[in-house]
């Protein structure tokens, strides 16, 4: 995708980002084949008998956008993906495993969650769906038990549901800050999330902090000044909540030109509730997503067709408020990339599973299952600026999940059942 170009339709792959490592950029550019390089202390391994797989590379199998092969192979060499095709040409490995049968496809990319929090909100989902209208107003309740945790705390709950999303595939995930509000403990939740992930969101500004409630210019001014200088060394994006109630365009703007000024690249949440300017910014600061976009006129989706911004569309946070499905139609139709991800947090949805944010999608949101398992993959890939991870094709980690059912299909057609068999990360088997 090139700035001032639409990009691909949704379900090809992404044009590499002019900054990923070349030597990524050189192998995921290669033919479909790369021969194993056989060594001492690295095992290759061919996973083989795969009924149906999702590549996410349109010059290989059916030529779909989801690249899909019948009848596959796909052969690991230490933590990449070597070669994919048809498994009677399968090359020599040192180790089999067969699939049988079964689906295989790229490892969810989630690229978009909040999981460095304490407590609960039950009781507020409980009373919303006895009729209460949500707002933002909840996240104060977690910003309170936040503070209140320890590391530790904090830490173990981040990786209780980073093993629950894994068990369901997610071999990649993004998450944020936003439930301290204070510099201690916005720099804090993001030094916990750096010890697990590199796609880490510095997120000071997800409400006016009530340390300030009567004073959002001055929070506004710790967010992109002592806040920020604390949080940016362990972050890679930066990220606000461009919404009534929240953040409003100007004040998003500071904060985002503030944090692009110290090397983070802008995300936004943009649009979730109400029409705003949250889509337009986006695309103005060539953020990498704009996540939620629920309420959005003719000039936000020309805008996101035009530029290389990611609609990162949030299926779980519809379903627990009973809000408005985003229209994914509307979007894809015009030539928008579109992400799906799980936006896990306590209070708006609270699920670490992609695969039913997928089944709500298709069943909701008016995508194809192709189109949804593809935002799930390689839009997540595009919405993190990735192009080595979200397909399965040489060069790529070696990220995948292994259904128990012959196409990716399943995942819509059998919502809530547990397919996830097996899952690949890294090249390594974790479950």
């Amino acid at each position: 995708m090139t700035p001032g170009r639409p990009p691909a339709r949704p379900g090809s792959a992404p044009e590499p980002d002019p900054t990923a490592d070349q030597a990524t950029k050189d192998a995921m550019s290669n033919a479909t084949t790369v021969s194993p390089a056989h060594s001492a202390s690295t095992a290759s391994t061919l996973i083989t008998n795969i009924a149906a797989l999702v590549t996410n590379d349109p010059s290989s199998g059916d030529g779909s956008p989801l690249g899909l092969i019948q009848d596959a192979a796909v052969v690991i060499e230490g933590d990449r993906v070597v070669w994919t095709g048809d498994h009677r040409k399968a090359p020599a490995t040192d180790n089999r495993v067969d699939a049988g049968g079964r689906a295989v496809l790229p490892g969810f990319v989630d690229s978009h969650s909040h999981l460095v929090f304490a407590g609960d909100r039950t009781q507020e989902f409980n009373a919303r769906m006895s009729g209460r209208p949500y707002g933002a107003g909840g996240i104060r309740t977690t910003v309170a038990a936040t503070r209140a945790a320890s590391d530790e705390e904090l830490e173990a709950n981040l990786t209780r549901y980073l093993r629950e999303a894994l068990r369901q595939g997610t071999t990649t995930f993004e998450t944020k800050s936003g439930y301290g509000l204070t510099v201690e403990d916005e720099a804090r939740a993001l030094r916990i999330a750096a010890a697990h992930t590199d796609e880490v969101t510095y997120l000071g500004a997800h409400i006016v902090s009530p340390d300030h409630a009567e004073d959002p210019a001055g929070y506004v001014a710790l967010v992109t000044g002592e806040m920020l200088d604390a949080c940016a060394p362990y972050a890679r994006w930066i990220d606000v909540f461009c919404e009534k109630g929240a953040f409003d365009g100007d004040q998003a703007r500071a904060i985002l030109t503030a944090g692009k000024a110290r090397g983070l690249h802008p995300r936004i949440h943009a649009n979730q509730l109400s029409y705003g300017p949250g889509v337009q910014l986006a695309v103005e600061l060539d953020a990498a997503s704009a996540d939620h976009c629920t309420h959005l006129t003719d000039a936000d989706v020309d805008a996101l067709a035009g530029s290389r911004t990611v609609a990162t569309l949030l299926p779980g946070a519809e379903f627990s408020t009973r809000a408005r499905w985003p229209d994914a139609r509307r979007l894809l139709d015009a030539g928008v990339t579109v992400a799906l991800s799980t936006d896990c947090n306590p209070g708006s949805s609270f699920t670490s599973s992609v695969p039913f944010c997928v089944a709500l999608a298709v069943r909701d949101m008016g995508m194809t299952p192709d189109e949804a398992v593809w935002s799930a993959t390689a839009g997540g890939a595009a919405a993190l600026r990735r192009t080595d991870i979200g397909r399965l094709t040489p060069g790529a980690y070696a990220d995948l999940t292994l259904l128990d059912a012959p196409s990716h299909v399943h995942l819509a057609y059998r919502p809530g059942v547990p397919l996830v068999s097996g899952v690949w990360r890294r090249g390594e088997r974790v479950m």
